[in-house]
């Protein structure tokens, strides 16, 4: 199941009216990956909500990345997760024991995370849906949003991207166990160490990697920090047979929607072969954070987190949003 356009919703929420409520710190308007709310002097509640279809063949891996999935937009932003609520849609005459292995899955990745699950709502629907919406809490001083980036500082990726071209591949045949393994595995890694980290070192912006795939999330980064963004595509991290497996068209309807999104405001080099650029528009699932920083600070995470990478960094406003060399 792909996202909802991500230009056409655009176009429906910017004819909604306006919230005038002072207590809103980040609300929808620049595309944010939760909502924050403020308490009081110190603390501001931060929240999001996600679901989607089987990405995983195993229910209880699913479970577990869709909790994943859920949370790193909590992180995202710097906060700390607390609660969770399910959403479960589940047709009423399937095997009752793989939902309770999704739910089982999703429990322990919250458990994990010190995250108690306080309840939920499910529907009976012919196709399976499983996320959560999450609740946390976040230091006013602590707030990381995507409109903060600065000219001078260098971009970090804290995951290899090519989940949904695996996921394609994995559904037609094509992607073998090795390329299966490492898409599980970076799907299931939770983004709390690396938010720890971006808080530490003083990250001016940051954005996780999902549906919308590196660009799409680099147009939303770009956009709401009036910057742009220079990426060497030699130096995006790929996931094993990402390429081959775009090369064997294994791409998602997230391609198209992606590309469509960004429209003009990206500009490719003549060096971005068309695979290439299929790969940067790839959606993610449970993706890494995308993190505007110092290149001292960048540098101090990728010493302590391993599979991080630096590629690109951050200009002032050009004619594009978003150079791809």
């Amino acid at each position: 199941m792909a996202k909802l356009a991500p230009r056409d919703l655009a176009q429906v929420l910017s004819k909604l009216p306006k919230q005038n409520n002072p207590s809103i710190v980040v609300g929808y308007e620049n595309a944010d990956d939760a909502g924050v709310f403020r308490l009081n002097e110190d603390i501001s509640l931060v929240q999001t909500l996600d679901f989607f279809t089987p990405i995983a063949d195993d229910p209880y891996i699913y479970g577990r990345i869709a909790a994943i999935n859920s949370l790193n937009d909590i992180y995202a932003m710097g906060g700390s997760p607390l609660t969770a609520l399910s959403i479960v849609c589940y047709p009423q005459n399937e095997d009752w024991d793989v939902l309770g292995r999704i739910m089982l899955g999703g429990h322990e990745a919250m458990a994990e995370e010190g995250v108690a699950i306080l309840g939920g709502h499910s529907i009976d629907d012919a196709e399976i849906k499983f996320g959560y919406a999450v609740t946390g809490t976040i230091s006013n001083n602590d707030v990381i949003t995507n409109s903060g980036a600065k000219p001078g500082d260098v971009l970090l990726l804290t995951k290899a991207i090519g989940t949904g071209v695996i996921s394609t591949g994995i559904k037609y045949g094509k992607a073998s166990k090795i390329a299966q393994e490492a898409a599980m595995e970076s799907m299931t890694v939770s983004a709390r160490e690396a938010a720890h980290l971006m808080i530490r070192e003083g990250a001016n912006a940051c954005t996780d990697v999902t549906g919308f795939g590196l660009l799409g999330h680099a147009y939303e980064l770009a956009k709401a920090s009036d910057v742009t963004l220079s990426i060497d595509s030699a130096l995006v991290p790929l996931l094993p047979e990402v390429k081959e497996l775009v090369e064997q068209k294994m791409l998602t309807r997230g391609d198209k929607n992606n590309r469509d999104y960004v429209g003009e405001t990206v500009s490719f080099s003549d060096r971005v072969e068309a695979t290439t650029q299929s790969i940067l528009f790839d959606p993610q699932t449970a993706g890494g954070l995308l993190i505007s920083i110092s290149r001292e600070g960048a540098e101090r995470i990728m010493e302590g987190m391993a599979g991080t990478a630096i590629i690109g960094k951050v200009l002032p406003r050009g004619k594009a949003l978003i150079e791809v060399s």
